[in-house]
């Protein structure tokens, strides 16, 4: 019974958990990530919630930052071998983000703030699934959406502000005594 339980909410859930986790890395770890998440929901599965999508998204996440905080280390140890710093690894979900304008603001957000605003933006989770995600309650990830929208919303607006076009400067009309010697 408990195999084929799985089994459906496996078919069920993969697609939207691999889809969520390949908006934050490459392929590759995409499908490690979510086979390790499936294997920690295995392992639980008599303890998953009704409803186990918000709990397997906060399982990947933290499988994805267990293996961006071991990448991080390596990289710092490969760093200090080598001797020379390496270029930060941009956000991978930013990169399909089609508004040139939204994708700059969104990328000087923190990443809490991003996060909170994806998982209800992107993913459409409603608030108390995606503090399920988060590890936090409900009003404390209200709280951070509308911080988060907000400091949003100030960063467009200044982008607004800073991407107006000069006003354009037209010649001002020749003056009638320089008009009529012309003609």
């Amino acid at each position: 019974m408990r195999h084929e339980q799985f089994t459906v909410m496996f078919r069920v859930h993969y697609p939207l958990v691999l889809a969520f986790v390949s908006r934050r890395t490459d392929a590759a770890r995409a499908h490690d990530v979510v086979a390790d998440t499936f294997t920690t929901a295995w392992r639980h599965f008599d303890r998953l919630p009704a409803e186990p999508l918000p709990w397997l998204y906060r399982v990947a996440r933290n499988c994805l930052a267990n293996e961006l905080r071991a990448d991080r280390r390596q990289a710092r140890v490969a760093e200090k071998i080598a001797g020379h710093g390496l270029e930060p690894e941009p956000d991978h979900a930013l990169s399909v983000i089609a508004d040139t304008g939204l994708r700059q603001a969104l990328q000087r957000l923190s990443p809490a703030d991003r996060e909170a605003l994806l998982l209800i933006g992107w993913e459409g989770l409603d608030h108390d699934a995606a503090a399920t995600v988060l590890g936090c309650s409900a009003v404390t990830f209200k709280v951070r959406v509308h911080r988060a929208r907000r400091r949003l919303t100030r960063l467009l607006a200044a982008a607004d502000r800073d991407e107006k076009p000069a006003p354009a400067v037209l010649p001002s009309p020749a003056p009638a005594h320089r008009k009529a010697r012309s003609a």
